[in-house]
């Protein structure tokens, strides 16, 4: 059992913390049975027949006899409805201000004393009992809103509501943020609250840190989005469907989505992957860019504990020829694990040695946690009491702060959903800028109070600001990482206006790619960890957060090299490369799992060192697109209903193709292809798409095949810029995006377009359409050499 547990557990009520747990969840539990009454008899509500309809821009206002729905098709083609009034905003999803409509779509009568609005892309039919369904401009039916159902108190109070929907029958559903199960989501239930599952996780575990309610559904209708813009607990039932043979009908899939109160509204984005995800981050912001460093080899450990173990493992790194790019200190360089200080006789001299890994090319990340000590004479907890008319902390019901359980002991909560508090907690970044961190990690902040039993968060009845609204913790807990995020993000941005900040969090909701990203968690140390790494970087994704990555190795407990050795080449191929591990688990460096581990670790770190001009492109083209760096199979081909069921692999940008191992005594493995000629990129093996092939997997290396016709900007020999071009197939055609580096300020993007094609024999290679354009050296593979 390790610290993490040992906190949560009954067990721990013969400690001293322990015994504070225990109050702190008493405390919470009556907080909550004073503020929360019992909801009482309840009357339940549906819409009614249709009474009337009102056009506006972009759509207008159907009305039922007992409530009204809203519709309106915005510019770009996101479709938007909400019940009962509920509008775009207020929203923590969308960065600003709403989508303008579009003034093409109308709304008109429809058949059957219905109406609809006919846009560009979809077409919202309204029945006259409330049903919504959207059609493509073929008439196909993407999915299908059931009339919803309310639950309202007799004596007052929020109204819980329930969503039913219908896919069609070959659907499969995707998303729903961080999904351990993933990515394919099948039959279940899954929470809609973000939660600390205690010190280790694995596939059968939910919820976990980030939930959203958007769900990615693809089906051979087409592909679809859809965002249910509400924070409050709630959970989604999902139901794959099932097509009837010979004369038999077609089960519809199913999904139901429960609130517990909060608006009943949805966003909806269809057309191709790239597009629906092109269009979701437009919505809701694009994805904050890192710094190129950000995209290299990172390691961290819970329990370096001292500036000279932190110059052993750099050292190490070196010394064996492995490259680094960061390293993190968790909360054991603080002073008592107190959130902004040091421990000055562990750490001495903290800004002298991340000067000094800086100019060895290592930069240091800190780790930051919400709670912050109760004590007065604490320089953050006094400084919080001062913020503004009430502080910056959380407060109950009756006006008193809000204490909860933590590393430090004691603790108080920042209410981020306070603009003023943001601000004020994003200057306090200036200290660990100053003491030499070039970026964050925010842990912690579901946010967590330890408990003995129950639920490890705030009071459910605590107030928040919610951005001068005022509402209570069960619409703020969702949203609490995201607007943690945010202050972080917008105070590094102040304090180092010319330097992209660097973020990334454990908790978030929809919308937190805007700044930064997120990591596994407390991953379990296990093959099915491994498996769950894949699923929940591709999940969000899907979700709009394109840059994460698990705990190479698990967190806790101790892998075998063989399982350690895999994790790792999975990694390498993650958007977040991060070693890391709990303060009991042992050391995790590559060296201390055998030489064979060691030179196979060296090899994949080089080869995601020479990829990093592609790692650089693919993060640019993630903030234009809102691409995620790693996609599923069926990304390109949607409609390829094998690829849609395959989980084991994955696409990195459109170029390369990955087949991780994700168990043990495995030598070779079978790979589903997408359409086109793939490439073998050690064995020159080729293979042709789509269909199902089996692949070389050695322990020293995982398959990576590179599509055909592919450009790939890579680190030549002289670390310049080289482009790595694949041979196309005859008859066909190929290409790829480069972005050149910068650096890490705030310049714009140039994207260079290049294109391939085979003529009289030879590849050539165009840029724009100019093969004089071409400034950097080429290296053909797969074929023969380059004209140019």
């Amino acid at each position: 059992m390790n610290g993490r547990d040992l906190v949560r557990s009954v067990k721990s009520v013969g400690s001293r913390q322990g015994l504070r747990t225990v109050r702190s969840a008493w405390r919470r539990s009556r907080a909550d049975a004073r503020a929360l009454p019992s909801r009482g008899p309840e009357r339940a509500r549906v819409p009614g027949p249709v009474v009337g309809a009102e056009p506006g821009q972009g759509g207008g206002v159907v009305r039922f006899a007992r409530s009204e729905l809203s519709v309106r098709v915005a510019v770009g083609g996101a479709v938007f409805w909400g019940w009962d009034g509920a509008e775009p905003l207020p929203s923590y999803a969308l960065p600003g201000p709403a989508p303008d409509a579009d003034p093409r779509a109308v709304l008109e009568p429809d058949k059957d004393g219905g109406w609809q609005v006919v846009s560009e892309r979809l077409t919202v039919a309204v029945s006259r009992h409330g049903a919504v369904e959207l059609r493509t401009p073929g008439g196909v039916v993407l999915r299908r809103e059931l009339p919803p159902r309310w639950w309202e108190p007799v004596a007052g109070g929020p109204a819980r509501w329930v969503q039913r929907s219908e896919v069609p029958a070959d659907a499969r559903f995707f998303g729903l943020g961080g999904r351990a199960g993933g990515p394919r989501l099948r039959d279940g239930v899954y929470g809609l609250w973000n939660t600390d599952p205690g010190g280790r996780f694995g596939p059968d575990d939910d919820p976990l840190y980030v939930t959203m309610p958007v769900q990615l559904v693809v089906s051979d209708a087409g592909t679809h989005l859809a965002f249910h813009d509400n924070s409050w607990a709630g959970r989604v039932t999902l139901r794959e469907g099932e097509e009837g043979a010979g004369s038999g009908h077609d089960r519809p899939g199913m999904s139901e989505v429960r609130m517990d109160g909060g608006p009943l509204r949805c966003w909806v984005v269809a057309g191709t992957p790239a597009r629906v995800l092109q269009g979701w981050t437009a919505l809701t912001g694009a994805p904050a860019l890192p710094p190129s460093w950000a995209l290299g080899p990172q390691h961290a450990r819970w329990g370096f504990g001292s500036g000279r173990e932190v110059r052993r493992i750099v050292s190490g790194y070196r010394e064996r020829g492995l490259p680094l790019s960061v390293l993190h200190l968790d909360i054991d360089h603080y002073d008592a694990h107190r959130v902004f200080t040091v421990d000055q006789e562990r750490f001495p001299g903290l800004p002298g040695l991340a000067e000094e890994l800086r100019g060895d090319g290592v930069r240091l990340v800190s780790i930051v946690d919400p709670a912050v000590p109760a004590t007065p004479g604490n320089a953050v907890f006094d400084g919080g009491t001062a913020v503004g008319v009430s502080g910056a902390f959380v407060r109950d019901a009756r006006g008193r702060i809000v204490r909860g359980e933590v590393w430090p002991g004691e603790c108080v909560y920042p209410d981020f959903t306070d603009p003023r508090v943001r601000e004020w907690w994003g200057g306090l970044y200036g200290e660990r800028l100053a003491q030499g961190f070039s970026g964050v990690w925010h842990d912690m902040n579901e946010p967590v109070s330890f408990a003995a039993f129950g639920d490890p968060t705030l009071p459910r009845s605590a107030r928040h600001s919610l951005e001068g609204r005022g509402g209570d913790h069960r619409e703020a807990h969702n949203v609490y990482g995201l607007a943690m995020a945010r202050a972080g993000y917008e105070g590094l941005r102040r304090l180092r206006p010319d330097e992209r900040p660097f973020l990334f969090s454990r908790s978030g909701w929809a919308g937190m790619q805007r700044y930064g990203g997120t990591w596994s968690g407390d991953v379990s140390t296990g093959w099915p960890g491994l498996r769950a790494s894949l699923a929940l970087v591709l999940g969000l994704g899907l979700c709009g957060v394109p840059y994460s990555g698990p705990d190479v190795g698990g967190f806790d407990g101790s892998p075998s090299p063989e399982m350690y050795l895999r994790w790792f080449q999975l990694g390498a191929y993650l958007p977040l490369f991060r070693t890391h591990s709990a303060i009991d688990a042992g050391r995790r460096e590559p060296w201390e799992f055998g030489p064979r581990v060691l030179d196979a670790a060296r090899e994949v770190l080089r080869e995601r060192e020479r990829l990093r001009p592609y790692w650089v492109t693919l993060a640019e083209l993630a903030r234009l697109t809102g691409a995620p760096y790693a996609r599923p199979l069926w990304w390109g081909a949607p409609g390829d209903r094998a690829l849609r069921e395959c989980e084991d692999a994955f696409l990195l940008g459109d170029a390369l193709l990955v087949a991780p191992v994700l168990g043990p005594g495995v030598g070779e493995r079978a790979v589903r292809l997408p359409p086109g000629r793939w490439y073998d990129t050690v064995t020159g093996a080729v293979y042709e798409g789509p269909g199902q092939v089996v692949v070389e997997a050695p322990l020293s290396r995982v398959p990576v095949l590179a599509r055909a016709g592919s450009v790939i900007p890579v680190r030549g020999a002289d670390g310049g810029l080289e482009l790595e071009v694949w041979a196309p197939a005859e008859g066909r055609g190929g290409g790829g995006s480069v972005v050149r580096d910068a650096g890490d300020g705030r310049e714009p993007a140039v994207v260079e377009r290049y294109t391939t094609r085979l003529a009289g024999g030879r590849v050539v290679v165009e840029r724009d359409g100019e093969e004089g354009l071409v400034d950097c050296p080429v290296r053909v593979r797969g074929g023969e050499r380059a004209q140019r």
